[in-house]
């Protein structure tokens, strides 16, 4: 074949062709080039969004209560709540969710997200990833066998030039006496994991330690040791194909990148917003790591994950309904309604991408303690802005909500939808520490948000 039919075949011009011949030098392939060139910009005619957040409702909220409730349904599954018109005709979610149902235009929400393992820890595995399977290895359990997460993915294939993180995950790491599959890099190595801020935005004097110089060091005086380190480092370059003090020395290299950089250290420092607008967010752990994320996109993060509650918080097995209006609902509800419409008001709304899930949804049958079960067979997700069109219901659910009647979207689907948003060939490949190539995606771009 001659080569100007093999570059026209790929898309790529003479200067990225040459480079794809020169990676295989490198050991790299042709996906792994083209995962790094900004994907779908002509394909679909939109431009790369330049953060995603992701809102986890952790422990797996009652999709019938909130975004597909049935009221002309059994009455012992259609539950207590009845649901409440929105600010687009005909899109009907639930009455303990009154903010959001007035920003109903910017959000799609998609009612038959499927996948077949209701279990909280290989579920979180799958929507934290963008897998519908475990890979060989992995357990329930966190362990190096994992499939990465979507920071992880962005962070292999698409690093920052100024070296801070590609993904940020706050306020909480999702731990159950044993850490949960999907929260870091898996087998990419420790390398690119994102990185994992565990504290309440909330707390009075909240503070970022890892981001604090120590007293009477200056960034000047920083760049003078690491000066010296380097000077130190070129006399022990035997060591350096030691795996474990590779990858120390590249985590001293990020600390020092974060520390001297400005935007990512600045995001933290929430104290620099007005008492009006930390009152909007509401004054709880999620409202201000909602506005916590807002400052990351600010700073240009990527990935931003947001935890809602601590470990299993939306598992209501008992008193569903009260935990739901009570509890959960109400911080929800305002948190995420102040961050859509001040990204909207900043002109950042069509650049972020933001979905809010939990690992799955929550049995049809209300069981004898006014509680809801696990259920994955059926469940809903939200997709907010990042050039989406709002206002529209994808897919449904049967008269119990407890199975699809139209398409199912499967985690996979999801994984496929965020890194394409982000201009990212989810087919891109990527390679595990022992050299052994994996795509990094198997899904479908979820089309209706777009079409």
């Amino acid at each position: 074949m001659e080569q100007g039919s093999t570059i026209a075949k790929t898309g790529l011009n003479r200067k990225e062709f040459l480079q794809v011949g020169f990676s295989g030098f490198l050991g790299l392939g042709l996906n792994q080039v083209l995962g790094r060139k900004s994907f779908g910009e002509g394909d679909r005619g939109r431009r790369p969004v330049r953060s995603v957040v992701l809102v986890f409702l952790t422990g797996a909220p009652s999709h019938q209560d909130m975004w597909d409730l049935k009221p002309e349904g059994p009455t012992d599954t259609r539950g207590e709540f009845r649901p409440i018109e929105t600010n687009v005709p005909g899109v009907l979610i639930g009455p303990h969710l009154p903010k959001l149902a007035k920003l109903a235009d910017k959000y799609a929400i998609i009612r038959s997200m499927r996948h077949s393992l209701p279990s909280h820890e290989h579920g979180t595995h799958r929507l934290l990833t963008g897998i519908n399977k475990e890979p060989p290895g992995s357990t329930h359990m966190v362990s190096r066998n994992d499939w990465p997460c979507y920071a992880s993915g962005v962070q292999y294939l698409r690093p920052n030039a100024d070296g801070s993180p590609s993904g940020v995950m706050l306020p909480t790491y999702l731990n159950n006496g044993y850490g949960f599959c999907g929260q870091h890099a898996g087998f990419l190595g420790a390398d690119y994991d994102p990185w994992h801020m565990i504290k309440d935005p909330n707390a009075k004097n909240f503070r970022v330690d890892e981001l604090e110089l120590s007293p009477g060091l200056t960034v000047e005086r920083l760049k003078d040791r690491r000066a010296l380190m380097l000077s130190i480092d070129s006399q022990r370059r035997a060591l350096e194909t030691a795996p474990a003090v590779r990858d120390l020395s590249q985590r001293m290299q990020q600390a020092h990148n974060i520390l001297l950089g400005g935007k990512f250290r600045a995001a933290f420092d929430i104290d620099q917003e007005t008492v009006q607008m930390r009152d909007r967010y509401g004054r709880h752990q999620f409202g201000q790591s909602m506005l916590l994320a807002r400052r990351l996109v600010e700073a240009r993060t990527p990935v931003v994950q947001v935890n809602v509650g601590r470990m299993n918080n939306w598992d209501t097995h008992v008193a569903n309904f009260k935990a739901l209006k009570t509890r959960l609902l109400p911080s929800f509800d305002g948190g995420l309604a102040s961050f859509v419409s001040d990204l909207d008001e900043r002109g950042l709304l069509d650049e972020t991408l933001i979905i809010a899930t939990g690992e799955f949804g929550r049995t049809p049958k209300v069981n004898a303690k006014a509680g809801r079960d696990h259920w994955s067979r059926v469940f809903s997700t939200v997709f907010i802005g990042g050039g989406i069109n709002g206002g529209q219901v994808i897919g449904s659910s049967d008269s119990m909500a407890s199975d699809p009647i139209s398409r199912a979207y499967y985690p996979a689907d999801l994984g496929a939808t965020v890194y394409s948003a982000m201009g990212i060939d989810p087919q891109s490949q990527i390679i595990d520490r022992i050299k052994r190539p994996h795509e990094l995606n198997a899904g479908e771009v979820i089309g209706p948000l777009y079409s």
